[in-house]
């Protein structure tokens, strides 16, 4: 599937528009402050509730979810309600993948059920670009996660969180702390960073978890804990994505706390105001201590709560432009008509 990765203009319409939403790779700034805004405009902007919308009134969405999750997939489809969609949960343990049917046999069938767009996670990196490859033109694909490729909209409601918080992405020093190798959030938080113009982005963990050639993504790399969080203004930890190491890539949960766990005495190296994150699930005494977890500095709950609104906001846009792609082709179509028409009464007997 490599190959379909190096294409993520397949994610764009005609007119340079969100069409999916599969990864950050190949997107301009503006498509990311466009879904940030849009995300803002779902928040009561005096208490923070999230706003429900008759957008997506009619239009009916299928969660896919091919490998677990409880945070991603719960708070996507409160979202979907949020926006009044019809919302179907596939139950992957009895789907008729199980019973040997193939996954475009299965999206096909699915797509004849009057779908209008997927969410899909899936162990295999490309598994998102292979759906939006093969849906019908009216159908969108959203990426909750694939592989170790990406996580766009987890990237993105940090982003949000960050700028909620800290005012703007711009000029501030992240840093992402742990199995930077085996995660698609990582992996989507960089190239958003990136994007944003973030002044500094490291990232910090033993070389066993550190991907090969880490300057071609632009970060500065750290071995040691204590150096990687100087004078940081975001830290962002990660889980240890065991089911993903092949081989002892450690020697042990504890010594790995004991060398890259958060805690407060680590994160008093970082700014005084510095935020602390994590996508989830948090394994306390693993990367990061409990102290830290519920302490004044983290932002992980409210994580939580605005990828809610992320979600909603990268739905509608796609929805919308989906609409004004429609209606210039509809004006295109009638335009051509009338001319057609016109020149049929001009024509001599």
């Amino acid at each position: 599937m490599s190959a379909r990765l190096t294409r993520p203009n397949i994610q764009l319409n005609e007119h340079g528009k969100l069409k999916h939403f599969l990864t950050l790779e190949g997107l301009k700034p503006h498509h990311l402050t466009e879904i940030l805004d849009t995300a803002e405009s779902f928040l009561n902007p005096h208490t923070n509730e999230i706003k429900k919308v008759p957008l997506l009134r009619g239009k009916t969405i299928m969660n896919l979810f091919f490998e677990p999750s409880t945070r991603t997939r719960t708070t996507f489809e409160i979202a979907e309600k949020r926006l009044s969609a019809d919302v179907m949960n596939l139950n992957i343990s009895a789907s008729a993948t199980k019973k040997g049917e193939s996954l475009l046999d299965t999206m096909w069938n699915l797509e004849a059920m009057q779908a209008d767009m997927f969410v899909i996670r899936h162990s295999e990196s490309g598994a998102a670009h292979f759906f939006a490859e093969h849906v019908a033109p009216h159908v969108h694909v959203l990426n909750a996660g694939d592989g170790q490729h990406a996580h766009p909209t987890q990237a993105m409601l940090d982003m949000f969180t960050i700028r909620k918080l800290k005012g703007d992405v711009f000029d501030l020093k992240v840093a992402i702390v742990g199995d930077i190798l085996h995660s698609r959030v990582a992996r989507s938080q960089i190239q958003a960073l990136s994007l944003l113009e973030a002044r500094e982005i490291r990232v910090i963990g033993p070389k066993t978890l550190i991907p090969p050639f880490p300057e071609a993504l632009g970060v500065h790399v750290f071995h040691d804990m204590e150096a990687g969080l100087e004078g940081v203004d975001v830290v962002i930890m990660l889980r240890l994505q065991n089911e993903r190491m092949q081989g002892a890539l450690l020697p042990s949960e504890q010594e790995y706390f004991d060398l890259y766990g958060l805690t407060e005495r680590r994160l008093a190296y970082a700014k005084p105001d510095a935020i602390v994150m994590h996508p989830g699930p948090i394994n306390r005494g693993v990367e990061i201590d409990s102290a830290v977890a519920d302490g004044p500095q983290s932002v992980i709950l409210q994580q939580v709560t605005y990828g809610i609104a992320v979600r909603m906001a990268v739905m509608s846009i796609i929805m919308s432009n989906a609409a004004l792609l429609a209606q210039s082709q509809g004006e295109a179509i009638d335009s051509s008509d009338t001319e057609e028409k016109a020149a049929t009464q001009e024509r001599p007997e």
